[in-house]
């Protein structure tokens, strides 16, 4: 990467001056204004206080001792910015690199190659899931995708809540779905799922078990929990499906319990003084831990709550060796996360061990209004129902394309689009457009690698040709920069950024020209942006077609 090896120059710079500075606290960044570069580092502004010089007195001295091999000039600018105008065989270089990989990730690995495990959508099984899950499903599978492309040896994981309390009003409701089947008048639970989804189910059972189980008790209980739970986890899988998210492994709550995990985790969180007793219910010392206030693990009736077995699940998690445990997890369990940092100070934890992304709801919009949704009261949009109507593609790229933390609101009528309007659209024809180019020539097939050899790079000199080979040298760092800060969002604004830079390119030059050297140097240039945009795509887990 061209940054990188400016960072690599600085740094070689700054030890013969002798100047101890890791090269990852050397800023360089692209300057707003082109008269200022293709590159600027406030280096020197930052060291200044270290010496008896002024920052554009060290700037100066900075560039002195700088080969000037890689540019064309470097100047100071203002109170001490040092601006790099590199020479366009320098930037043609990483186009040559990419080009002989046909791998737009091939220059970058991480040091230590950590086992990372990602625990994301784990809804209850008491429902299908939403637009909700659906944004969460997508930012899951997208960090997935890119810690494996950096190096990570990535495990993810869907933890299924199959105990307690809301398994209980699931087979309640369900008995009383199976009860309506059979003809009677029955009401739904007051507290029940009220959703039509378990009326198919409740008919099912009825056509298959009569009135067998016409009475509520230990054995119905127990036969409408299980088969319950089944059909919904079923139908959980069939829908992620859909989505393209597949998970390395499933883990049930239950199994924590019939392992003894939970009952490990009370008496070591006992052991070293986590936890005390008040008003009959089991408290943990979560305060202590830097939390707002103490938090239940155990009710005054002998239930336990929520966190406790989240508690003993991170202790198996850690247990399986993984290095980091990731987990998405939506706006309202703010405080959970808050309460499972403190036991897990308690109990010893590494520290950078838990981490979170908190990511906030989905509304959907169509002309203008706002549908609220609530699974409780069976008012929602199923993500089935959204992948169906709208495509997988459509649907994964609108879910990555907002910062997680932020709200995002499913804009429906221009998901519904098949126009340069829709943003995924948009990207993919970008795709499109490169491949029907390499239709024209004997080199159509994206993987066939092109006569490098026959391509003199040098043609390229229009500022929108180094525009794109800049951008498409820039890759490997968006990766770097979406991994780092969990947001798939990066690579949609990278990515829509570059197919607009393209089509820009496209629509004033053509490509195919009479001149056979300004032709085979544009064709490499479009196959480095076809690399880039099928790898990109491929991260977002949305298809990059060669037709539209």
């Amino acid at each position: 990467m061209i940054k990188r090896e400016i960072t690599r120059v600085l740094a070689e710079r700054l030890e013969e001056l002798n100047f101890e500075l890791d090269r990852n606290d050397i800023d360089v960044e692209e300057p707003s204004n082109d008269e200022f570069g293709d590159f600027a580092s406030n280096v020197a502004l930052e060291l200044a206080a270290e010496t008896d010089l002024s920052a554009r007195d060290l700037a100066s001295s900075i560039v002195e001792g700088i080969e000037r091999e890689l540019f064309s000039s470097i100047t100071v600018a203002g109170p001490g910015f040092i601006n790099f105008h590199l020479e366009k065989d320098f930037l043609t270089d990483s186009l040559s690199q990419l080009l002989a990989s046909s791998d737009p990730l091939g220059g970058i690995s991480v040091d230590e190659k950590e086992t990372i495990q990602i625990e994301f959508v784990s809804s209850n099984p008491t429902g299908p899931l939403t637009v909700g899950h659906c944004r969460q499903a997508v930012l899951g599978d997208v960090l997935a995708s890119l810690y494996r492309a950096l190096g990570y040896e990535v495990e993810t994981e869907y933890y299924f809540n199959d105990e307690g309390r809301q398994m209980n009003i699931l087979a309640r409701t369900l008995w009383a779905r199976y009860k309506q089947a059979l003809g009677e008048e029955v009401e739904i639970p007051e507290d029940g799922y009220k959703g039509e989804y378990l009326v198919d189910i409740g008919e099912d059972i009825a056509s298959e078990h009569g009135s067998e189980y016409s009475r509520w008790n230990d054995e119905t209980a127990d036969f409408f929990k299980k088969i319950g739970l089944e059909e919904m986890i079923g139908r959980i899988k069939e829908d992620l499906d859909l989505l393209g998210v597949q998970f390395d492994s499933w883990f049930r709550e239950s199994k924590l319990h019939k392992e003894g995990k939970v009952e490990q985790v009370l008496s070591a969180l006992d052991e070293r003084d986590g936890t005390y007793e008040q008003g009959g219910a089991l408290w943990l010392k979560a305060e202590e831990e830097g939390a707002p206030k103490d938090a239940v693990l155990v009710k005054s009736n002998g239930d336990p709550t929520y966190l406790l077995p989240d508690i003993a699940y991170h202790l198996d998690k850690l247990d399986r060796g993984y290095d980091r445990a990731l987990v998405l997890l939506g706006a309202d369990h703010q405080r959970h996360v808050e309460n499972m940092k403190a036991a897990l100070r308690v109990l010893g934890f590494p520290r950078d061990f838990y981490q979170v992304l908190i990511n906030q709801f989905v509304s959907l919009s169509n002309e203008g209004e706002v549908k609220r949704m609530s699974t409780r009261e069976g008012e929602f949009v199923t993500l089935k129902s959204l992948v169906e109507d709208l495509g997988k593609d459509v649907v994964r790229y609108f879910m990555a394309a907002r910062k997680p933390e932020s709200h995002l609101e499913f804009d429906y009528e221009l998901a519904k689009k098949e126009s340069m309007d829709n943003p995924v659209y948009y990207l993919q024809y970008a795709h499109t457009r490169i491949a029907s180019i390499f239709e024209k020539t004997e080199y159509a097939d994206l993987e066939e690698s092109f006569p490098l050899k026959e391509v003199d790079l040098s043609e390229l000199g229009k500022d929108e040709e180094i525009e794109l080979v800049k951008k498409l040298d820039k890759f490997p760092e968006m990766i770097e920069i979406a991994a780092g800060d969990y947001g798939s969002h990066h690579l949609v604004s990278y990515g829509e950024d570059l197919a607009s830079t393209f089509h820009q390119f496209y629509n004033k030059f053509k490509v195919l020209t009479e001149d056979d050297d300004i032709s085979r140097a544009r064709l490499a240039l479009c196959r480095g942006v076809q690399l880039v945009l099928k790898k990109l795509l491929n991260l977002l887990g949305v298809s990059a077609p060669e037709k539209m």
